[in-house]
């Protein structure tokens, strides 16, 4: 089996998961504050909060810029259910919004007919490694004096127009096993506003900076040194990894004949967490690379809104299109040149 994705660990992250161990300090201490130091030169200098994982990086990141019931925050109904979760966990209303059926990324002309005088934020998503167009939700947020906030889960090192993702507004990546760099489990919060750090860090460890000196209701939402060990090994990997990706998505796109291949802009520079393809036969697609032994996968098969978490009639047609149509196929960084000619093989026979 060709796997559609997978964790890489090696000695090197056992050996500092080990390091740590014997130190005997294993909740949050220097190794988080190493881990957010060393993302934060990826990040222009940004302030970095690791916390437990990807969605608390969403929801302390929501709440910290100040989001809160009877907030709209509109973000694309073609993502992940906890983009959505931590929009509704502070209280505000999720608004559900088409996208661009070319890069599955959030369409700015749906997001400006969707602004109310409630709505508070907008939050792109950039989904499967793409970058969002950040230039028209950076002039619609600028001249309607909204928040912007970036979901970044999935896009570790991409970049729009030459400037990492992440750093346009507060923004939330995840360290989640299969993403493109892992801690184990984890999340990094990344603004350039001081006030919102410095929230971010007292919702994370329980509303306070100094112990017992409670500032706020806040969540145990703290990152262990464990983790971050194992992320700045990882860390260290990623712009290689990325390469790899990179170039295992330039030989699928330039060899495969059988199916629509994903686009990506002049603009930015994707990094692959899935290398997505079309067909409006899709279920025959993956019946047919199941039984030839190719991972693939449906991310996302139902929208958001049509979830029953929200259970919301609209009429989002790229939305509905992207959920029956797209599929991933395997681009991560183990694959192999005889895996991938293999993969290029099967499909292209495919019929």
């Amino acid at each position: 089996m060709i796997s559609l994705s997978k964790p890489i660990i090696g000695d090197d992250e056992k050996q500092a998961v080990m390091r740590v161990l014997d130190t005997g300090m294993i909740a949050q201490g220097p190794e988080v504050a190493a881990f957010e130091d060393e993302f934060s030169r990826f990040m222009e200098g940004h302030h970095c909060i690791a916390v437990n994982s990807g969605t608390s990086a969403l929801h302390l990141g929501l709440l910290a810029s100040g989001i809160e019931c009877g907030d709209e925050v509109i973000i694309p109904s073609f993502t992940f259910a906890a983009t959505a979760n931590a929009v509704a966990l502070c209280g505000a209303t999720p608004v559900f919004v088409d996208i661009n059926i070319e890069t599955f990324t959030m369409d700015p002309n749906a997001v400006e007919a969707a602004i109310t005088e409630n709505t508070s934020a907008i939050m792109p998503v950039h989904l499967y490694g793409h970058p969002s167009e950040m230039d028209p939700f950076t002039e619609i947020c600028t001249r309607k004096g909204l928040t912007l906030l970036e979901d970044a889960a999935q896009a570790h090192l991409a970049t729009y127009k030459s400037q990492p993702v992440g750093t346009f507004g507060t923004a939330a990546f995840s360290f989640y096993p299969t993403k493109n760099m892992t801690s184990g489990e984890g999340g990094m919060i990344v603004t350039s506003d001081d006030e919102v750090a410095r929230k971010a860090k007292l919702l994370r460890n329980q509303g306070m900076e100094v112990r017992y000196k409670n500032e706020v209701v806040g969540f145990n939402n703290r990152m262990t040194d464990i983790h971050a060990a194992i992320g700045r090994v990882q860390l260290k990997k990623l712009r290689e990894r990325t390469t790899k990706r990179q170039e295992n998505a330039k030989f699928l796109s330039e060899n495969l004949s059988t199916v629509n291949v994903p686009i990506a802009s002049s603009a930015v520079e994707h990094v692959y967490h899935q290398y997505t393809i079309t067909t409006d036969r899709r279920d025959e697609l993956s019946e047919y690379l199941n039984h030839e032994n190719i991972g693939n996968g449906v991310y996302y098969p139902i929208p958001v809104h049509q979830l029953p978490s929200f259970g919301k009639e609209l009429d989002l047609p790229n939305t509905k299109t992207a959920a029956q149509q797209a599929s991933s196929i395997p681009v991560h960084p183990l694959l192999t040149s005889e895996e991938l000619h293999r993969i290029v093989e099967v499909m292209n026979e495919w019929n």
